[in-house]
């Protein structure tokens, strides 16, 4: 985290009691993790539901920490020269930071959401802005209410750009986290059922994922998807500047049907030399009309495009033993699962083997969408259908008397590793596709 604050000027941010005899002290920078502090160093002891770091503050003073910030309710150590930022809520205080530090940053910022393609959108859009510029972007699963704010303080004077997803598993998280983003350009991917566990329906995962609009800074441009029938209604919903895309023929920015990547903006037409799936087009389109609402160019949208490079577990093409691997198993819900089954369904190679695990956090809606599955596998001419996890023998219950298929379920997929090993040995094409918790990737190295 980067920072160049003074004690007295992080305590006025925060909210915080200031226990110090040198509040003009500089801070650059807090650390999180009790074991790599050294001597100087400033410490950061968030408080969460199953964590409290304020346990490590006593071997982080041994070990040298100059400054914790922590929140209150332990005896301060006697003695002790460090200095004390006491806070009501640590996690608070760390978001306030963040917000201070993007406020007074003068980069862009673009922030994505949706249900499906928000890291590849991302991605895609980091690498059109390093054509213009150094970009900061949050990494991994650093988007939710403690990645985003670890993200923005890693902030530099050096960055042009910033590029952050914003993820969501209740309601009113994509305001927390897109208050402190304070975007100039707002993506909003898709909404599908994803995460209803808790969202419980639609509209609610719609409401949840348009919150990031109302945290626009002034002047700022929306991007949203003209193809999503519940997006769509941004079209009159939405009062403030905006760029639609999609295959949608009212999209401002117009997909085209055609082999490679092409489109229309402003009655000009575009063509990259880049074949990529459906899914893909739309999240380069959302991609590129984040990059035009940057100011970037043409220019920097055909470079940046050209040069990415997908990320691992997404649609990642793998070959092994004569056998295409589609391996997408970094997340899984209705609308990923039906869009990965369809692009099985278009393999050419024979047979088409589908190694499925359980869509994690739908709900009450789960056996519904599981059946769901089994449907999507018989209508893309799925050979063989390998099944694990508790929730896809609802998709396994649909399929084991179907014609057309034959399916295998175990609890878990060590119970036909075996069988799969020996159907893959005539070749074909595999997609192998489950919710992150699964580790379905585990499965290539076991066949």
């Amino acid at each position: 985290m980067k920072l160049n604050l003074t004690l007295s000027k992080i305590a006025e941010i925060t909210g915080a009691e200031l226990v110090s005899s040198a509040p003009d002290t500089k801070v650059t920078a807090f650390v999180t993790d009790s074991r790599v502090i050294r001597p100087g160093d400033a410490f950061i002891a968030l408080k969460g539901k199953n964590h409290d770091a304020r346990r490590f503050i006593p071997e982080v003073l041994e070990k040298g920490a100059a400054v914790v910030l922590a929140e209150k309710g332990f005896e301060l150590p006697a003695g002790s020269r460090a200095s004390f930022l006491l806070v009501e809520d640590s996690l608070k205080a760390l978001q306030e930071l963040a917000k201070y530090h993007r406020v007074n940053s003068t980069l862009k910022v673009a922030a994505v959401t949706g249900s499906n393609g928000k890291s590849t959108t991302k991605q895609m859009l980091r690498a059109i802005c390093e054509t213009a510029g150094e970009t900061a972007a949050n990494t991994g699963n650093f988007n939710n209410q403690f990645g985003v704010p670890f993200s923005l303080l890693e902030i530099q004077p050096k960055h042009k750009f910033g590029v952050f997803e914003l993820g969501a598993s209740h309601p009113g998280d994509i305001e927390e986290t897109a208050r402190l983003a304070v975007p100039d350009v707002a993506v909003i991917t898709n909404v599908s059922a994803a995460h209803l566990e808790f969202f419980h329906d639609l509209e609610t995962v719609y409401k949840t994922k348009t919150e990031i609009a109302k945290c626009l800074n002034f002047g700022g441009t929306l991007v949203y998807n003209a193809d999503d029938a519940m997006l769509s209604r941004l079209k009159t919903e939405f009062k403030g500047k905006s760029i639609s895309f999609g295959f949608n023929p009212g999209a401002d920015l117009r997909i085209l049907e055609t082999e490679k990547f092409s489109f229309t903006y402003k009655g000009e037409a575009y063509v990259l030399d880049l074949k990529l799936e459906r899914h893909d087009k739309l999240n380069a389109a959302a991609a590129s009309a984040a990059a035009i609402a940057l100011g970037l160019y043409m220019d920097n949208v055909k470079k940046g495009l050209l040069a990415f490079t997908p990320m691992p577990m997404r649609m990642e093409r793998l070959h092994k033993n004569g056998v295409e691997f589609i391996l997408d198993c970094y997340n899984a819900n209705p609308a990923s699962m039906q869009n990965a089954l369809e692009i099985l369904g278009r393999e050419i190679s024979r047979p088409r083997v589908a190694v499925l695990g359980d869509m994690k956090e739908l709900g009450e809606t789960s056996k519904e969408y599981h059946r769901l599955a089994a449907r999507h596998v018989l209508d893309n001419g799925v050979e063989y259908a390998f099944l694990a996890g508790p929730e896809m023998k609802y998709a396994y219950e649909k399929l084991k008397d179907a014609p057309g298929v034959k399916a295998f379920y175990a609890p878990t997929p060590q119970g036909w590793t075996r069988d799969l090993a020996a159907v893959l040995k005539k070749g074909g094409a595999c997609l192998v596709k489950a919710s992150r918790s699964m580790n379905f990737e585990n499965i290539l190295k076991e066949i």
